[in-house]
């Protein structure tokens, strides 16, 4: 009696990597729209940053568990993966720039600002729960 298939392990494990692959390039993404090496403030104890940073992973892997959920395809999934990395940078952007104008967000959290730190934080997972139900249609 076979369990799981050869089939089956090979779609999973393509699956998990190409999950992983879109946090990562997610995450590499989102250091990229700061100014700063988030990683180096993260290891001097910024707790701001950090909560920032993964608020943003934690709304992307919410999307991406729903692509993985609702694609037909792991290509569709890849694709959709990329969408909602795009869309999360937009909206920090829309954020910082035009919600927020006279405010640096990003200058308050290098700081150390954890306040704004958490609110950025929320609401990236509120973005990637937006977002994630936008998928579902």
């Amino acid at each position: 009696m076979q369990i799981i298939t050869s089939e089956a392990l090979i779609s999973f494990l393509a699956h998990v990597g190409t999950g992983l692959g879109l946090m990562i390039l997610g995450v590499i993404v989102f250091a990229f729209t700061t100014k700063f090496s988030e990683a180096t403030l993260i290891r001097e104890g910024n707790i701001a940053v950090a909560l920032k940073l993964w608020g943003k992973a934690i709304g992307l892997a919410i999307v991406i568990y729903t692509v993985w959920a609702n694609s037909v395809s792991l290509f569709d999934a890849f694709v959709w993966g990329l969408i909602g990395i795009a869309t999360q940078v937009i909206a920090y952007w829309i954020i910082e720039y035009v919600l927020t104008p006279k405010v640096s967000l990003a200058k308050k959290v290098e700081e150390g600002n954890v306040a704004i730190g958490f609110s950025l934080f929320s609401v990236s997972i509120v973005v990637g729960l937006i977002v994630a139900a936008s998928l579902t249609y």
